[in-house]
């Protein structure tokens, strides 16, 4: 094969990557099958199969069409931000999680904000985005019109929650936290909430099937993901009783907030092996690094931390972008993870109040955002590549696993190439 007929990204080559790679034999053939010799064809990655992610609610508003300069029920970025968070968005992350808090989702029983977040989940969709769901069950931020009723009518409520938006949303939600923070759940005291008392009763085990089968049930399609922040061996062992259970839990989120500082790539590492063993993939749902003053260590409960301003210093960006750039690349090189979730874009209305976006609240792009954007859409992507078939019709691409746009004379096709050896034929149209 002439080198003109290979697209290699010498990214891919990285031994520490080899898992991501894509090795693809492309043959283009016409109308009747037949190979086409001395094809023109242009190749161009449109995402990666890791899903380098963020959280959609700065964009909730823009994607409705918002004019005003009002937050949103979710506390989203103010509307007249949103063209250039979404270019900023879409010019670095693939795949969105969208908000489904249920006190903000349906603050009185029966008005749902159902038409808002389909609109804003279309929206990703539509630009080729992977959607996901955040949480189908949590006892923070539970609904208060279910105070005072029976466990069994709690039970019963959030059962025709989860029926209730899993249908509504398949097709374009097809991705959930489908319990979120179950470790806690039963001992919960920092609010009152009716999930609580009900995880109490129930048992944990109990309360993840009720998760998991109810939504299985209403979107046969879906993939469901058991999530938690207590990554200690309590989590280890509810997901052992859970597996034992017969549950079929489709990944394992694992939240990494690291407003007290990165906890560094060997103990990342530690924790990446010990849910590793359970061989489903992981997805780091929830990162943060803040790019400022870190939190004083001694605080155990982030929410527990109350400051008038937590400004970005330009030393804190500076270590922001290290350590995120550290984390991403030990992420992308361990083969249980599928996907990492940054949690804010920008500094306006980040999570506590911290400096945790990529992006200042003027809009302004930290070095953080800068560096990763020149690593996932930079070094470990495969531009638009011009080819010409060899003598059998076919081009050789050596990549990262994800999906790609190849045009061939007249036809224009997206194909997803999987980790490993491969191959793929082109028709071109008639």
């Amino acid at each position: 094969m002439t080198p003109s007929a290979r697209a290699v990204l010498p990214a891919a080559l990285d031994g520490s990557f080899a898992h991501r790679r894509a090795s693809t034999t492309l043959t283009v053939v016409d109308a009747a099958g037949a190979p086409v010799p001395g094809a023109d064809v242009t190749v161009e990655q449109v995402r990666h199969e890791f899903g380098f992610g963020n959280i959609g609610f700065d964009l909730i508003a823009f994607a409705n069409g918002a004019a005003s300069g009002g937050h949103n029920v979710f506390g989203g970025a103010r509307a007249e931000q949103g063209a250039r968070l979404a270019e900023l968005w879409l010019g670095l992350f693939d795949s969105a999680t969208l908000p489904f808090y249920w006190r903000g989702f349906e603050r009185e029983e029966g008005r749902t904000q159902t038409d808002v977040m389909m609109c804003a989940a279309r929206w990703f969709a539509d630009r080729g985005v992977r959607v996901k769901g955040h949480p189908l069950v949590w006892h923070t931020l539970a609904p208060q019109w279910l105070l005072g009723r029976s466990d069994a009518e709690v039970e019963a409520a959030i059962r025709a929650r989860i029926r209730r938006d899993v249908t509504a949303f398949a097709g374009v939600i097809d991705l959930w936290d489908a319990i979120n923070e179950v470790v806690i759940m039963p001992v919960f005291e920092a609010e009152e909430n009716a999930v609580t008392p009900l995880a109490a009763a129930r048992g944990r085990v109990a309360m993840v099937r009720m998760a998991f089968e109810t939504a299985r049930e209403a979107n046969p399609g879906a993939r469901l993901v058991l999530n938690d922040f207590d990554l200690s061996a309590d989590y280890e062992h509810l997901i052992e009783e859970c597996l034992a259970a017969g549950i079929v839990i489709d990944a394992l989120g694992l939240q990494t907030h690291m407003h007290q500082g990165y906890r560094g790539e060997e103990q990342v590492a530690g924790i990446l092996e010990r849910f590793a063993r359970f061989g489903l993939p992981l997805q780091l749902t929830e990162t943060t690094l803040v790019s400022g003053e870190l939190m004083p260590p001694e605080i155990v409960d982030l929410n527990d931390y109350v400051v008038d301003s937590w400004p970005s210093t330009p030393e804190g960006e500076a270590r922001q972008a290290d350590e995120l750039l550290r984390h991403v690349r030990s992420l992308f090189g361990h083969p249980a993870v599928e996907s990492m979730t940054y949690w804010g874009l920008s500094d306006d209305g980040a999570w506590l109040g911290a400096p945790a976006g990529l992006v200042r609240a003027d809009g302004t792009t930290k070095p953080s955002y800068d560096q990763l954007r020149g690593l996932v859409r930079g070094d470990w992507w495969l531009a638009p590549t011009a080819l010409t078939a060899d003598e059998h019709g076919q081009v050789e691409i050596t990549a990262f696993a994800g999906r790609y746009a190849v045009r061939a004379g007249g036809t224009a096709v997206e194909v997803d190439l999987a980790a490993g050896p491969g191959a793929v034929e082109v028709a071109l149209a008639r």
